[in-house]
């Protein structure tokens, strides 16, 4: 798959360490006095050791790469004893709200979203809430579009979101990844009625086509003004 993930330049490393102190996944090691990553799925591409660079020899990069494997680091962690802490705690795996409270008159109603990270990008591909989901795929504009996003379609389903225009980059390959390697109920995609936002249903169609499940997929199309325009499987 394409993705970010960093290039070290081996000139401008002075041998330092400082990355590979500053990387909690282990990706980067010491090799003849040099930084070097040693394994494309320990790199979450978050940059924990860009800052820690003296001399600017990390920068990103786009390029083929392995998927970011969480349960490949913590099983590497836990066979060298180091701490189990996977890079920014904003891009960790966890569950949330798996049973979300009933709203209650005069409160803000509960949100319905069961996990994270949301990203289609950070999104770890083996993360144990994709088994036997029913997955929304949705473009980001749609959770402001459509004001009962939450309770119509995220409520009982993983969330996935992204903008196949801003982030650039083709979707099919790493949700290929996610449905080759997962056993999924359903799958939904939520999609504005812009043109633009049409790559994000062409890249959930390649990626079911590529994965070889049998799955089907419901798309919903909303309006600019919030009204579903569309309902299809």
């Amino acid at each position: 798959m394409i993705r970010r993930i960093i290039k070290i330049d081996e000139a401008a490393c002075n041998g330092c360490g400082a990355c590979a102190a500053a990387c909690h996944e282990g990706a980067i090691g010491m090799v003849d006095g040099k930084a070097r990553l040693l394994r494309d799925d320990y790199c979450d591409g978050l940059g924990d050791c860009l800052p820690a660079c003296p001399t600017g020899a990390i920068s990103f990069e786009e390029r083929e790469a392995a998927a970011y494997d969480e349960a490949a680091v913590l099983a590497n962690k836990a066979k060298t004893g180091a701490p189990a802490h996977t890079g920014c705690p904003g891009s960790r795996s966890r569950v949330l709200n798996a049973q979300p409270a009933a709203a209650v008159p005069g409160q803000e109603p509960a949100s319905c979203l069961r996990q994270w990270p949301v990203q289609i990008k950070l999104a770890p591909v083996n993360a144990p809430y994709f088994e036997g989901a029913d997955l929304l795929i949705a473009a980001d504009c749609t959770a402001y579009a459509y004001a009962g996003l939450h309770s119509r379609f995220m409520a009982g389903r993983v969330t996935l979101i992204g903008c196949p225009k801003l982030d650039m980059v083709d979707y099919s390959e790493k949700l290929g990844a996610i449905l080759a390697a997962n056993n999924l109920r359903s799958l939904t995609v939520v999609r504005m009625e812009v043109p633009c936002c049409g790559g994000m249903e062409h890249a959930v169609q390649r990626a079911v086509a590529a994965s070889g499940k049998p799955l089907d997929v419901k798309v919903v199309v909303i309006s600019t003004d919030g009204r579903i325009l569309k309902e299809s499987v």
